[in-house]
């Protein structure tokens, strides 16, 4: 029977919604609404109880350090700070030894921003640097578009021109003719210079990376220094503000945040 109960459709439930005329107080309160309430009211009844009958069980003689630096006011409880306020003259003394320490990193920090950045200069101008060309002055155009280089020097190698070395003249190659080397060891001769020049070639590409690399850590540097006595020079500028406002020689902002100027008397 229960399943042919099951089998015919029932009246959908419907919960009941706020009136039109209780729409401003919002959403109408369901069963859940009340019950969640319910039980947020009974804990907080709950701790209050308890509360209560731990204060009736508390000790009178009961003793603690705080009791000392705190004191109540009809119940509520009020703390003492444990240091006493310093004199005039002596925050005084101390703005003005905050202002030497200052200064004195400052000028420790524009000692370190000038040397890095005159690094930094030598090392952009090393870059720079271009090589070094052998001019040679000639009579005339045709001349000029006649003119072979390696004859002029007087060297044997045409390719070597172009490379940053003493070129090699006509009369040291015939001094090396004059000992009649062999083909296998002119051949074995000049892979060794050409494996010397890769190695070479090589270890100047690693020494320009490394180069570069400390070039960025450096300027990276540099700009953390800058930073620094950015940092520091307002520091010290609000340091002289304080001092000044303290002194009574500069305006200020008082207690109901009005700015005021001091105005000396004319001379």
């Amino acid at each position: 029977m229960s399943s042919m109960r099951n089998a015919v459709q029932r009246r959908n439930h419907k919960e009941r919604s706020q009136p039109e005329e209780r729409a401003k107080w919002g959403i109408l309160e369901k069963h859940k609404d009340y019950s969640l309430r319910a039980k947020d009211f009974n804990e907080k009844k709950k701790r209050l109880r308890q509360l209560r009958q731990k204060a009736l069980d508390r000790n009178e003689d009961e003793f603690s350090f705080s009791m000392l630096s705190t004191e109540s006011n009809r119940g509520l409880k009020i703390g003492r700070p444990g240091n006493k306020p310093l004199s005039m003259d002596v925050v005084k003394l101390l703005k003005t030894q905050d202002v030497g320490y200052v200064r004195t990193m400052l000028q420790v920090e524009r000692k370190k921003r000038r040397r890095l950045e005159e690094e930094v200069v030598l090392q952009d101008n090393e870059r720079k640097v271009k090589k070094g060309r052998h001019m040679v002055f000639v009579g005339d155009k045709d001349e000029q578009k006649g003119f072979r280089a390696d004859e002029w020097v007087g060297t044997w190698d045409a390719d070597s021109l172009d490379k940053v070395r003493s070129w090699p003249r006509k009369d040291e190659s015939v001094m090396e003719e004059m000992h009649d080397l062999d083909e296998v060891t002119l051949s074995n001769k000049a892979r060794r210079e050409q494996e010397t020049e890769l190695l070479a070639q090589r270890e100047e590409r690693v020494l320009k990376k490394r180069r570069a690399r400390a070039q960025q850590g450096r300027v990276a540097y540099l700009a953390g220094v800058k930073a620094r006595e950015r940092e520091l020079m307002i520091a010290e500028l609000e340091l002289e503000k304080q001092r000044a406002r303290m002194h009574g020689t500069a305006g200020g902002v008082n207690k109901n945040g009005v700015r005021f100027k001091v105005r000396e008397r004319k001379r």
